[in-house]
This record gives structure tokens, C-alpha cells and sequence, in this order.
């Protein structure tokens, strides 16, 4: 059976058992709850939560009084699970901080604040347009959004393949030349409209 490694906030776990619901011959470890020997993962969701510690960052924060709420055990617990699964090319889905964290794990940065992502309207409605390159697999026209951070400089070893219609911030990436390596900056475990990206990534968690 595949073993899906994960660190999913108690307010999340409803949002994304709907989805993990449809899959039970994959066992999830939630590593806020549990220990897991990453060394037995089959794959790696990496959800959102709070800004990334200034410690984990590649480069000195000009402001660091801009993240909000970190939680740097959790981000040890990330950046080990991001290197240990882009090291052995498992399938990984990054969102919202996800994405951010597996942007700086490979050497980018972020812009520490940004104004028009997380209006409450934005939170649970796909209100947000987004344009995509011609290359992306998965195309959501409207999304959903509730970050004050986003990508910054992006690392070499992944591709841009959609940016917000209004200012441009980067809202999914995938991996360069890699099985399954894709994340988003908005929220598609709050919608059954993103059902096929994780069809996607469970098949590709059982290959």
C-alpha cells in the first residue's frame, strides 16, 4: 500500500480527507500527529499554514518582522521531507505554503508581503483568474486565494506555469524534468473542482 507523507494543520483535515476519502488503500502520515520514517514514503504533500521562519530562508530577510507566526518545527520537518523526496524523485504536491517552502528548499525567494491575495471573499471562492503557459497539464481558470506571501526569485529547477490575471504572482510551478512535481499557490483541497490534480497525484503516489 502507498504511504503518503504529509504535516496537515487540524483545521485542513476535513478539507483534504474529502479527497484522501476516495483513495483509502493509501495510507496518509500526518507528521503533526506522528512519526514517520521518511525513508518509506511513497509520496509528499507539503499543505499550507504559516509563513516559512526566517531561518529557513537562503538569504538575510530584508524585514523579518513580516512573517507571520512561524512555526519552525514544522518547517524542519518540511525542508527534511522536500530533499529527501525531490532526492529519490517521489511525486510531490506542494500548496500554497507548500509551494513556498519547496521554492526556497531549492534555493528561491519569496516576497514577504504582498496586498490582494487574501481578501475574505477569496478564501473559499474561485473568484481569482488565472492565465496559464501553454505547457500546463492542469488548467483552473478561476481559483481560489488567501496568502500574503508568494514566490519571489524562482528556482532554477522549477517552471512557471500560471500567474494571477491582476499583478502577475506566480500561482503554480512544477519540477523540471521530473515525474510528478507540481505546486499551487492557491487552495484545491477546499474544492471538488480540483478533484483531477489529485487524481493526478495519487496515481502517481501508486506507480
Amino acid at each position: 500500500m502507498p504511504h503518503l507523507a504529509t504535516w496537515i494543520r487540524d483545521s485542513d483535515e476535513v478539507a483534504f480527507g474529502q479527497f484522501f476519502a476516495t483513495h483509502p488503500e493509501i495510507i496518509v502520515h500526518n507528521a503533526r500527529v506522528e512519526e514517520f520514517d521518511l525513508a518509506f514514503a511513497d509520496g509528499l504533500l507539503v499543505s499550507g499554514g504559516p509563513d516559512v521562519a526566517a531561518a529557513f530562508h537562503p538569504e538575510p530577510l530584508a524585514d523579518p518582522s513580516l512573517i507571520r507566526n512561524p512555526e519552525p518545527a514544522r518547517d524542519a520537518w518540511e525542508f527534511a521531507a522536500v530533499h529527501s523526496a525531490y532526492a529519490r524523485g517521489l511525486p510531490v504536491l506542494c500548496i500554497c505554503k507548500g509551494v513556498q517552502v519547496l521554492n526556497l528548499a531549492l534555493g528561491g525567494t519569496l516576497h514577504l508581503h504582498i496586498d490582494g491575495h487574501e481578501m475574505p471573499e477569496l478564501k473559499q471562492q474561485n473568484l481569482q483568474p488565472v492565465r496559464y503557459s501553454t505547457a500546463a497539464r492542469h488548467r483552473f481558470p478561476l481559483v481560489n486565494s488567501s496568502h500574503h506571501q508568494a514566490l519571489d526569485r524562482v528556482a532554477g529547477e522549477l517552471e512557471v506555469e500560471g500567474w494571477s490575471v491582476s499583478d502577475d504572482v506566480i500561482e503554480q510551478v512544477r519540477l523540471r524534468n521530473y515525474p510528478f512535481g507540481f505546486g499551487v499557490q492557491y487552495h484545491p483541497e477546499r474544492d471538488c473542482l480540483y478533484a483531477p490534480l489529485f487524481e493526478d497525484f495519487f496515481a502517481h503516489c501508486k506507480q
